[in-house]
């Protein structure tokens, strides 16, 4: 288990505000950016990464948009299509789900 860098695997200040609020659980990813197990801490709050899966954009669903704090799977497409210059939908494309949870008590060192 590592301890790895919230920004590094959420990149927007509203992804870690809603993980904080527990509106965010997962996050897709280009590459792998933590294992399972690893730990990041937003504010005084840690969070443990308890799932990594390689998946395809075709996979995704309504479901998993809603846990990276979308709508649905369409507005979840319009983001990234705003956030990532020349992004173009390909259900063929791979991506790594990083899903997380809120841990239970404070990690002591």
């Amino acid at each position: 288990m590592a301890e790895i860098d919230a920004d590094e695997l959420l990149p927007s200040e509203r992804m870690r505000r809603q993980a904080l609020e527990g509106e965010v659980t997962q996050i897709h990813r280009g590459q792998l950016y933590a294992e399972e197990g690893d730990a990041f801490e937003i504010d005084d709050a840690t969070f443990e990464v308890v799932e990594v899966t390689e998946r395809t954009l075709g996979d995704l669903t309504d479901e998993d948009a809603r846990a990276e704090g979308m709508d649905d799977l369409e507005s979840y497409r319009r983001l990234l299509e705003r956030v990532h210059e020349n992004f173009e939908w390909d259900d063929e494309s791979e991506v790594v789900l990083h899903r997380f949870e809120r841990a239970s008590a404070a990690r002591t060192d």
